[in-house]
């Protein structure tokens, strides 16, 4: 039985956010148990999981401890650390999630999140979209950093196209740019097809689930390191080392990278990293997991 709470009213603050969505999920899992009775209960996240209405086992992609810094989690992270020594078990994103989770924590059983392939990836030059990123967090997608860069590396009718930004975040009027929004899961894989690059210069990356689905669609990833498990990091840095730049505040090294990526023809390493991509995060491969190792400890 999976239960969602509905969305709650939008608050100013980090710390105010996680207490809405809390509360909220309390709401949904407290019905929800008492319709039921499931013999077992896994929470989607540590948001989720804040105010439980009963112990369970929680899935996390970071830990709170990681991702609130200061007053940003001034009343979250000591709570995480409560639930941590009494929830039976942990289902992080990846083995880099894990590390960064506070000890003492229970047993975890990593679960990878699944992604769709999507069908074959066009060919490179049937790609008419530059660059694409991703900035529902601005500050820390670094979309300040990837705007810098391509003032620099854009080259006639070049576009980038930045998805899922909030109203305001992206500069009007700025040549090159085409802000599109928060599109559904369909436009946004049918974008990937057509676009030659995916760019990001984040300032933590907690998973890189967007760079993920950008490299089974056939993107040239181009990126900066960040604190976080970045587990996309990892695969770009084995087929494309070429674009992934060290220097994160540099834009006129990021510009030149991307041009590269850009100019670049067509390369295998598209294809490598969408085979390491469907390798790990398939839905098939995940549900083995899933029946080969998570029911097992939650049913136990």
């Amino acid at each position: 039985m999976l239960v969602r709470p509905s969305a709650p009213p939008a608050v100013r603050t980090m710390a105010g956010t996680d207490l809405m969505w809390a509360l909220a999920a309390r709401r949904v899992a407290s019905d929800a148990l008492r319709t039921h009775r499931p013999r077992s209960v896994l929470y989607g996240s540590m948001g989720a999981a804040l105010l439980w209405p009963t112990p369970g086992a929680i899935r996390i992609d970071a830990a709170m401890a990681a991702n609130r810094p200061g007053h940003h989690g001034a009343w979250q992270r000591p709570r995480e650390r409560m639930l941590l020594r009494r929830c039976p078990l942990l289902v992080p994103q990846s083995a880099e999630a894990l590390s960064e989770t506070p000890v003492p924590r229970p047993a975890a059983v990593v679960v990878p999140p699944p992604i769709d392939p999507g069908p074959e990836p066009l060919p490179w030059a049937d790609r008419d979209v530059a660059a694409v990123t991703y900035a529902s967090d601005p500050r820390k997608k670094g979309l300040d950093r990837v705007l810098a860069a391509w003032a620099q590396a854009r080259r006639g009718d070049e576009q980038l196209v930045i998805c899922g930004a909030p109203p305001g975040a992206v500069p009007r009027l700025m040549p090159g740019v085409r802000d599109v929004g928060p599109l559904d899961r369909n436009a946004f894989a049918a974008l990937l097809r057509r676009a030659r690059t995916f760019v990001t210069a984040p300032r933590r990356e907690d998973h890189g689930l967007v760079q993920l689905e950008a490299l089974a669609a056939g993107c040239r990833l181009v990126t900066t390191p960040a604190p976080g498990a970045y587990v996309a990091l990892t695969i770009a840095r084995s087929v494309g080392p070429r674009w992934v730049v060290d220097e994160a505040d540099d834009a006129g090294v990021l510009a030149r990278t991307m041009r590269d990526a850009l100019d670049r023809g067509p390369g295998g390493e598209t294809a490598s990293a969408r085979a390491r991509v469907i390798e790990r995060y398939a839905p098939s491969a995940v549900d083995a997991v899933v029946a080969r190792d998570l029911l097992p400890a939650l049913l136990r």
